[in-house]
């Protein structure tokens, strides 16, 4: 009886304490978040009408040359590079350079209050030369693998944040419903679950256990809302769906992305049963902003609010009213909508009660929040010790684990694979099998990448083969597959060239004539081959399956070949499984898992192993 009573006293005082340190943890953090909220509400009073609207600014590197004195003369609140906008040295030290450079001018402005740098850093920080490039969505959704995707961005972030700058257009989480779009390999597939896993782990990768940590850089949920459910898989074009639909299909990535704690979405260029995203106020407002509670900062996307009306203004009235906060600008002063004329319409439409005052405030007031978030203004410049890490072997170990990860093996008659190390003779076939250009794919460099020698510290398939193969094996290269005579096995790399948004969208997903022509000749020679595939979605290729021993997918895989020939030459196992439903013919597209009479040639989520 005395234990009964000393175990219910000391079980009431447990409650007591525990009860106390939960209301000294919540007022501690109740404490906090009305400290922050000051800090907002003090520097936000001191803000003039022009530097309000200035914060919510975004102009690109190209509309500012020749007029960086205009990020301190209006405030402006954020810079970009889009994705051909480019400086002399895009070395990591070079684009430091040219952000601190830019942010010397934004320390000037009156209040002082630092800019923050947009980038699309879409698969590593592509626009760099030396960084380490990860294989692009498409192959991150065959890996399954949210730690390792979380660890991809973490590696991105860290790059990033090497060359000063704060944000990362990415994740991209659209839910890709047609393969003929363009942007099909910036999904992690056609399945909604995919987009909430690991578009959850890539944000916190980039976002990090603070944000206010050295190697924490701000994610970017992208395209509100249904970029990937567009009629005929058309780049920007009409998701005729109905509510309930949209909200299945579409929405839980943004759901996971804002309890994982994404700072920024980006809104989608694309319709919804014919209402541009951009002037959508149910969604922008009543739905993300209200029902979803997201408290970050809403961004447009290129140019964006030109499509919604006839002229500027109006442009600029619908999409804010309808909720956007930040508007990225491309053109220069003097031209048609740039970056002053909408800070001079936008002021106009204040002060006509167009555009209420409360409107612009909850604007610069997400915008002054995620920036304190940041700590940027005690920190704006560049963290120059970041930069040894840059391009690191370790940045590099860890794309290479993705490359093996995304691998899809889709056929292996005889047991082909893995290729023995000590093989006499292999020979290379195919433009890319020595293409680093091709594959990576779009957003490498360029905006639209480009086939070749395009950046520098990654590894092609034919160099990854020799060096996985034993010192006494012949390693021979025929572009064309002409020449093949002596090979035990021939190892061709063929698929598509690289492309990004609006010049991505085919009617015919059929391989190229030259690959269709290195497959023949490969098969005419009687040699065993395998078929490694690059694309940014499932090819039609059906008709060259027959004859191949073996054919694997390997998406666009980024830098590091090595991550293929790791697999193919059975260091490791096949592990990728596919996030898209595979085609038999153009007429089936498009397919996806749950479809009605579904007959794809590879089922979702079909994948080998040794």
């Amino acid at each position: 009886m005395k234990n009964l009573t000393f175990l219910s006293t000391m079980l009431f005082f447990a409650v007591i304490l525990f009860s106390a340190f939960s209301i000294d943890s919540s007022h501690k953090e109740s404490a906090k978040k009305s400290s922050l909220d000051k800090k907002v509400d003090l520097l936000l009073a001191q803000m003039t009408l022009e530097e309000k609207i200035g914060q919510m600014t975004q102009a690109d590197i190209d509309a500012l040359k020749g007029h960086y004195e205009d990020i301190e003369k209006y405030s402006l609140g954020s810079i970009l590079c889009g994705g051909n906008s480019e400086i002399a040295d895009i070395s990591a030290k070079g684009w430091a350079d040219f952000y601190d450079m830019l942010q010397s001018h934004a320390v000037k402005s009156r209040l002082k209050i630092p800019m923050i740098y947009g980038v699309d850093a879409v698969h590593g920080h592509n626009n760099v030369t030396g960084a380490v490039i990860f294989p692009q969505n498409i192959g991150l959704g065959a890996t399954r693998n949210a730690k390792l995707v979380e660890k991809a961005a973490r590696v991105t972030a860290e790059e990033v944040a090497a060359t000063g700058m704060d944000w990362a257009f990415s994740p991209c989480i659209a839910v890709a419903r047609n393969e003929r779009w363009g942007r099909t390999y910036e999904s992690f597939g056609e399945d909604p679950e995919l987009a909430k896993s690991l578009g959850a782990a890539q944000v916190k990768g980039f976002q990090g256990k603070k944000l206010s940590d050295k190697t924490s850089i701000l994610a970017c949920a992208k395209h509100f809302l249904g970029d990937g459910g567009t009629n005929n898989g058309k780049d920007q074009g009409n998701t005729e769906v109905d509510e309930p639909t949209l909200r299945k299909l579409h929405l839980p990535g943004y759901i996971a992305a804002i309890k994982a704690g994404a700072k920024t979405i980006m809104v989608s260029y694309n319709s919804w049963n014919g209402t541009k995203m951009h002037g959508n106020k149910h969604l922008l407002t009543d739905v993300l902003k209200g029902e979803l509670n997201f408290k970050g900062i809403l961004v447009s996307d290129w140019a964006a609010i030109d499509q919604l009306e006839s002229d500027y203004k109006s442009d600029i009235e619908k999409s804010i009213n309808a909720g956007l906060d930040m508007i990225m600008i491309p053109n220069p002063p003097g031209t048609k909508n740039n970056y002053v004329e909408f800070i001079t319409l936008l002021k106009e439409l204040v002060n006509e009660n167009e555009v209420p005052l409360s409107r612009i405030d909850d604007a610069v007031r997400r915008i002054l929040r995620v920036k304190f978030e940041m700590n940027i203004f005690a920190n704006p410049f560049t963290n120059r010790n970041l930069m040894p890490t840059f391009g690191s072997k370790e940045h590099r170990q860890v794309a290479r684990e993705c490359v093996r990860q995304s691998l899809v093996l889709l056929k292996n008659e005889n047991k082909t694979l893995p290729i023995s190390k000590k093989v006499k003779h292999i020979v290379l076939a195919g433009t890319s099998a020595d293409d680093i250009g091709n594959q990576c794919g779009g957003w490498t460099i360029d905006w639209q990448g480009k086939s070749g020698n395009t950046i520098s510290g990654g590894t092609t398939v034919l160099q990854a083969v020799k060096n996985a193969v034993s010192k006494n094996t012949v390693v021979t290269y025929s572009k064309d597959g002409s020449e093949v005579k002596g090979a035990d096995v021939v190892l061709v790399v063929v698929g598509e060239t690289p492309y990004a948004e609006m010049m991505g969208d085919r009617e015919d997903l059929s391989l190229s004539k030259e690959d269709v022509a290195v497959i023949e000749n490969v098969k005419k020679s009687g040699k065993p081959y395998v078929v490694v595939l690059f694309s940014g979605r499932p090819m039609i290729v059906e008709p060259l399956l027959k004859d191949a021993k073996a054919f694997v997918a390997a998406w666009l895989p980024g830098s590091e070949g090595t991550g293929i020939t790791d697999v193919l030459f059975g260091d490791f196992n096949f592990t990728g499984k596919l996030g898209h439903s595979w085609p038999k013919t153009m007429e089936q597209i498009p397919i996806n898992v749950g479809d009605k009479n579904y007959d794809p040639l590879f089922s979702y989520g079909f994948g080998l192993k040794y």
